[in-house]
């Protein structure tokens, strides 16, 4: 099959011939249909995570599945799915206290005595995410999949993987925004526009969506935005205690720097609570004013939307039939698997809310 194979840091990815191999009793093999470029992967391209090399990027797509191992009893060849990196064990204490999302991931993987799900001549090619879903086809562990019916463009619904399930969750379930609240939302990508939408669902009165792109800041007013502030001048934090005087009861930072998490926590009411999002790079440390943790402003992250992803995707799924979740609109642009470091360069110009890969 053919996959785009991060070979070092700093370097554009390589299409690659790379052979899978057959499901083990637990795992399936998804056709890749589609999948979405996440900002994460940018971050281990960068070395600003560190991850075993050679690997196969991505970890959010759609697709439909080609074969399944003997004890996989969830789904079967030709059902249509969503992978999610938040794969389960539902046998650890995170599992069983309503917390996969945070599952140990005991047993996801192979053993270093098996065979590698994916090699080339010979060599392994590390998993990434326990997806790799830059890639023709996937090999994973069944409870890395959600079934989903199949009547919706796979092109649209791959961006629940990751995007959808992280921003929206991360205000429905990590945060549990409450109704009549205010939000601001710090950076306007796939997460950023995910986690104002899902501000919307759960009836903040007012969000402040902020960026430094035009274009996302009038793609934040379409999807449900009541504000927007240009970060690109002036001090951010100002710009919001202007329209809320009080600061907002509730923050969200979908970029991934110190300095705006920062910013998320300082533009809180008291009582509030800020929400990382955003992969802040290894070793990076955020400074707050102690006296200001008096006052019972919050600031912690959210792991992929604090998800049960088996039961949100297919509630996200009919939220978007009934026109209350937007996912078309988030997409810039689509592209083949041979594009897929235009997608980055694209990313890092930051034009794009979000870019997906098809494959024929």
């Amino acid at each position: 099959m053919r996959a785009a194979v991060l070979r070092e840091v700093d370097a554009p990815l390589t299409i690659e011939d790379v052979q899978i191999d057959d499901p083990g009793p637990n795992e399936v093999v998804v056709r890749t249909v589609a999948s979405g470029v996440c900002h994460s992967n940018l971050h281990y391209m960068e070395g600003k995570y560190s991850f075993p090399l050679p690997t196969i990027l991505g970890d959010e797509a759609a697709g439909i599945i080609e074969a399944v191992g003997s004890m996989v009893d969830y789904v079967k060849p030709g059902d249509h799915v969503i992978t999610c990196l938040s794969v389960f064990c539902g046998m650890c204490d995170k599992c069983l206290s309503g917390n996969p999302h945070l599952c140990r991931r005991k047993g996801m993987e192979r053993s270093p005595s098996e065979p590698p799900r994916l090699r080339q001549n010979g060599n392994r090619i590390h998993q990434f995410s326990f997806l790799s879903t830059f890639a023709e086809y996937m090999l994973v562990h069944e409870n890395a999949t959600c079934k989903i019916r199949k009547d919706v463009p796979l092109e649209e619904v791959a961006l629940i993987g990751c995007a959808v399930t992280t921003g929206v969750g991360a205000a429905l379930n990590t945060a549990k925004v409450a109704p009549g609240s205010t939000v601001a939302v710090l950076g306007l990508g796939g997460i950023g526009l995910s986690a104002l939408q899902g501000a919307v669902l759960a009836g903040a009165e007012r969000i402040i969506a902020i960026d430094t792109i035009e274009t996302k800041l009038a793609l934040a007013r379409e999807l449900g935005a009541t504000d927007v502030v240009d970060a690109s001048s002036g001090d951010t934090v100002d710009k919001v205690h202007a329209l809320s005087p009080r600061g907002v009861d509730y923050s969200f930072e979908a970029i991934g720097l110190k300095e705006t998490a920062e910013q998320a926590y300082y533009m809180l009411d008291t009582g509030g609570q800020a929400t990382v999002i955003g992969m802040i790079p290894e070793g990076t440390e955020i400074h707050l004013d102690g006296p200001s943790l008096l006052s019972e402003r919050k600031i912690g992250g959210s792991s992929m939307g604090s998800n049960r992803f088996r039961i949100d995707m297919p509630r996200y799924i009919e939220l978007y039939l009934q026109g209350r979740l937007k996912l078309k609109e988030m997409i810039s642009q689509q592209m083949p698997l041979d594009d897929v470091n235009k997608a980055f360069d694209d990313m890092k110009e930051g034009h794009v809310a979000r870019s997906v890969l098809t494959f024929n």
